[in-house]
């Protein structure tokens, strides 16, 4: 079956979407047997994909959810668009009401199976769920790894704090993407919150643009200097893709 990993925030537009878009980007190509990660738009709030890059409406995320339900449901893949800087994605139609109906069908348990595909399905799944809502609750419940996005400053990483996420149920499934500056510490920031995982994500202007463009080009991810934001989501994939471990400390193939 296919990895999960569900990327949101507690609070609204630290940058969920572009870490979501970094990481598909920043993929290792050796992880998943090579089978390169799909990015889902997964927003109650709506979708953006669509008309920043100029996608067609069908099919889309919505489509999907839809045919999960049905006997002979729809491939997830089949409904993903190639974006101009090499990433693959489902997108979600822009509109509050279609998307949250699409969630909500996802969320349902033949709505994950689709996320999940059978056995013989390989790969990762990031699920770009916008703000973690009741909405998004089973999805994140079925999750493989949870990141965590939210900016630096001390009254974003106290409504980190007080969300409720249960730091030690989740343990080494969470990750707290701090994103732009911030003039705390990731230990100071690990011990406050009891988060075991945080790591910095760089506010990229360059990146950003190029992943905000209908212009084909690819997002330099290794070799010569590569783009601040690039390297810390290279950092970041390369840990969500690592194989899970036991207790024991082996690795689980």
């Amino acid at each position: 079956m296919r990895r999960l990993v569900v990327i949101g925030s507690v609070t609204g537009a630290p940058g969920v979407t572009t870490a979501a878009l970094a990481l598909a980007a920043a993929w290792p190509p050796e992880a998943d047997g090579g089978v390169r990660p799909v990015m889902v738009e997964a927003d109650p709030s709506g979708g953006d994909l669509m008309i920043r890059f100029g996608l067609p409406t069908a099919p889309s995320l919505l489509d999907v959810a839809a045919a999960a339900g049905k006997p002979y449901p729809g491939s997830l893949l089949g409904a993903a668009s190639e974006l101009p800087f090499g990433v693959r994605a489902v997108a979600a139609v822009p509109g509050r009401g279609p998307c949250r109906e699409a969630v909500r069908l996802l969320a349902a348990e033949t709505g994950r199976r689709v996320l999940l595909g059978d056995d013989r399905d390989r790969g990762t799944v990031l699920l770009d769920v916008g703000r973690l809502t009741e909405d998004v609750e089973p999805l994140l419940a079925a999750a493989d790894q949870v990141v965590l996005v939210a900016r630096g400053g001390a009254e974003p990483l106290t409504h980190v704090s007080v969300y409720g996420l249960d730091a030690h149920s989740y343990a080494e499934q969470l990750t707290l993407a701090v994103v732009g500056p911030c003039p705390y510490p990731a230990a100071e920031i690990e011990q406050t919150l009891g988060i075991e995982r945080v790591l910095f994500l760089p506010w990229d202007a360059k990146s950003v643009a190029a992943m905000n463009s209908a212009e084909p080009g690819g997002r330099r991810t290794a070799g010569f200097r590569p783009p601040p934001l690039m390297t810390a989501a290279r950092t970041l994939a390369r840990r969500l893709a690592a194989p899970p471990v036991h207790e024991t400390g082996t690795a689980v193939a």
